[in-house]
């Protein structure tokens, strides 16, 4: 699947700004929340900081907290929406905390199983993973089909540590371990049959 026919790809993940929400310790995924004003600050502080290496191709997940954080980092670019890239469907638990949930039976169900129970009105955690491995999927065909050799994504923390997961399980990390800090990630070189990444 991964092979690159000679050419050398790179694709690089990055993890959007803080929010309220991420402040306040709340589940959120397909909730469409701005950046707080810590995260716009941490973000503009980190963009003198690293080098943020242009790509032919940004892509974001399409919720707001991801295209802002892509013109912060890249200056108002051109971008394309693949919402395979959205962080976990929290449903009925979206915006709310662990403390506001605790005594809720369909909370306490699905944390017994989360890789296999589903959130009421979300998404299993099996399915969201489907779901970014597919879009994963498709943009290394399109880098394949369409000569495009660096990709830049702004996504979700969950949806980085599961590619990474995917692609690098030989290290024997959990999804936590890969987890990226605010405006972080990782980039990924694919060349024929190897892949290697380095941190942002």
């Amino acid at each position: 699947m991964w092979h690159t026919n000679g050419a050398k790809i790179k694709i690089s993940l990055i993890r959007h700004g803080k929010t309220y929400a991420n402040e306040q310790k709340l589940y959120y995924g397909f909730s469409d929340i701005d950046l707080s004003e810590n995260g716009i600050k941490e973000l503009k502080e980190l963009k003198k900081q690293i080098k943020y290496e242009k790509g032919q191709l940004f892509i974001t997940s399409g919720l707001k907290r991801t295209i802002q954080t892509l013109n912060i980092l890249f200056d108002n670019v051109d971008y394309i929406v693949n919402e395979h890239f959205k962080e976990m469907n929290f449903g009925d638990f979206e915006l709310k905390s662990y403390e506001q949930l605790k005594k809720d039976k369909n909370y306490l169900k699905w944390i017994e199983n989360i890789e296999e129970n589903e959130v009421p009105n979300g998404e299993t955690k099996k399915q969201f993973e489907n779901r970014v491995i597919n879009g994963l999927n498709s943009v290394f065909q399109h880098c394949i089909e369409n000569d495009i050799k660096d990709v830049v994504i702004i996504c979700h923390s969950g949806v980085i540590a599961i590619i990474m997961m995917y692609l690098f399980n030989e290290e024997n990390k959990n999804f936590y371990d890969w987890l990226p800090s605010y405006g972080k990630g990782y980039t990924i070189i694919f060349k024929n049959k190897h892949k290697i990444y380095n941190k942002i």
